[in-house]
C-alpha cells in the first residue's frame, strides 16, 4: 500500500518531505529542488496537496501544489501523479507537473507556463 508521508528524493536529487496524511487523503509539507545547491535565491517551499484514500486504491492518484519561495518572482506548480508499489515492495511516485511564472502583463501571459 503506498503511502506518502515521508521523505522522497526524485532521479535529479529533487527533495520532498510530506507530513502524516490526513483523514481525508490531506497532506503538506516542503519541496527542495535540485538547484538549489548551487543558486542561493531558491529556498525550500511549502506544498499542500490530497491524495486518494489508499484503502480504496492500493496505489492512489495525489497532486500538490508548491508555492515557490524565490527572490525576486512569483512561482507556483502543480504536481499530479500516481504512487505504484512494486513487486518488492517499493513506493515509486510518478508525476508531472506544470509550472506557472507571474506576468508582468497579458500581453507576456504566452511565455509564463511550463
Amino acid at each position: 500500500q503506498c503511502v506518502l508521508s515521508g521523505s522522497w528524493q526524485s532521479d535529479d536529487s529533487c527533495q520532498m518531505t510530506v507530513s502524516v496524511l490526513g483523514k481525508d487523503g490531506s497532506f503538506s509539507g516542503s519541496y527542495l529542488p535540485a538547484s538549489a545547491a548551487s543558486n542561493l535565491k531558491i529556498l525550500s517551499s511549502p506544498l499542500e496537496g490530497s491524495q486518494q484514500d489508499a484503502g480504496l486504491a492500493p496505489q492512489p492518484i495525489f497532486s500538490f501544489v508548491v508555492h515557490w519561495w524565490l527572490q525576486g518572482t512569483a512561482q507556483t506548480t502543480v504536481f499530479l501523479g500516481q504512487c505504484y508499489v512494486g513487486t518488492n515492495g517499493e513506493e515509486t511516485l510518478h508525476a508531472l507537473w506544470m509550472m506557472r511564472e507571474a506576468a508582468d502583463s497579458p500581453d507576456e501571459d504566452w511565455k509564463t507556463t511550463r
